[in-house]
């Protein structure tokens, strides 16, 4: 059987979404899997066993320039992807139902109207599967693949998961236990503030190593290293090197973005805290915890002006943070 899956962003979407990878090839060790993804994340994807080919899109390019031939070119490419005999758009918006319906394919199943974002999309599946929004992402991902393949994934599977991101990065890491810290992110209420993440790396007296994306990000990553000396900042990395160095912590303490969500993936420890955002972005066990401020979420209209994350107290995340490291290896 050949599968193509369609979930082109963003990171932390990606990830949790390709947990069902090793699902399908337990039921179907013959299958041959591919995924569609925006070009800027194929790092993310690579390297994984699961998976036999990575088609890369480019529409945040083409929603940049605005260019019709970018748009003709694009479209005419993912015609040529092959031919497949289910296409599974794990991401229910317009435009990757419109990918999905390019593709060259038997059949194609996404979410029905009342379970995605972008309700239209849904009248481009031949079969549509129904599961709240405002439910866990990593058990909506779940659920289209168990209808779209008819099979069954229990929760005891999904919390005895294999870890499913693989590098082969080279990159220098101390030797000793260390934090990772994910600092930023696309949008400043998401962000826990600066002075606090510096007060955790004081109170916890471990090497913490911050990770950055930006510019904007480095300055304020620096400014934490100043005020603090349990905190290191890490060269600029790339995701093949972000995945390796995630796999090596001992914790992983972040705002709710992308790279802080790699942690579950490998099953490393983790503290995410969310505030604007739904914590049902997160699939929590008892190594990888959430901390939610008090602020009541809208899934399908999120406030960008909630800061109510800056409420969220740096006692307990130390005190979680000291849990989850005394059983850490």
């Amino acid at each position: 059987m050949r599968i193509a899956i369609v979930k082109i962003s963003a990171l932390g979407d990606i990830v949790n979404s390709m947990v069902v990878l090793q699902f399908i090839k337990k039921n179907y060790p013959d299958s041959k899997i591919d995924w569609i993804v925006e070009k800027k994340f194929k790092g993310i994807l690579e390297n994984n066993h699961h998976i036999n080919q990575i088609h890369t899109v480019q529409f945040k390019k083409i929603k940049k320039n605005k260019s019709p031939l970018l748009l003709y070119l694009e479209l005419s490419k993912i015609k040529k992807f092959g031919k497949y005999d289910l296409v599974i758009d794990l991401q229910g918006l317009i435009k990757t139902a419109i990918i999905s319906w390019l593709i060259n394919s038997k059949k194609v199943i996404g979410f029905d109207a009342y379970s995605v974002r972008e309700r239209l999309a849904s009248y481009v599946y031949d079969q549509k599967v129904s599961i709240g929004y405002d439910q866990n992402t990593i058990l909506r991902n779940v659920k289209l693949v168990s209808d779209a393949l008819n099979i069954k994934i229990t929760t005891d599977e999904i919390n005895l998961k294999n870890s499913f991101l693989f590098s082969k990065s080279k990159l220098i890491i101390p030797e000793s236990k260390f934090i990772v810290m994910v600092v930023s992110s696309t949008w400043k209420s998401r962000n826990y503030p600066k002075e606090k993440y510096v007060q955790i790396a004081n109170l916890l007296k471990k090497e913490c190593l911050v990770v950055w994306g930006n510019e904007t990000e480095r300055k304020k990553v620096e400014w934490m290293s100043d005020e603090s000396n349990q905190i290191k900042v890490m060269p600029k990395l790339n995701l093949d090197e972000l995945k390796y160095l995630i796999s090596c912590a001992s914790l992983l303490i972040g705002n709710d973005t992308g790279p802080s969500h790699i942690s579950w993936a490998l099953n490393i420890p983790s503290i995410i805290l969310f505030g604007p955002t739904p914590v049902e972005r997160m699939y929590q066990t008892q190594s990888n915890k959430a901390l939610k401020s008090s602020s009541i979420i809208n899934h399908k209209k999120l406030n960008k002006n909630d800061f109510s994350i800056n409420e969220i107290s740096v006692n307990e995340i130390v005190k979680i943070a000291n849990q989850l490291l005394k059983v850490t290896p």
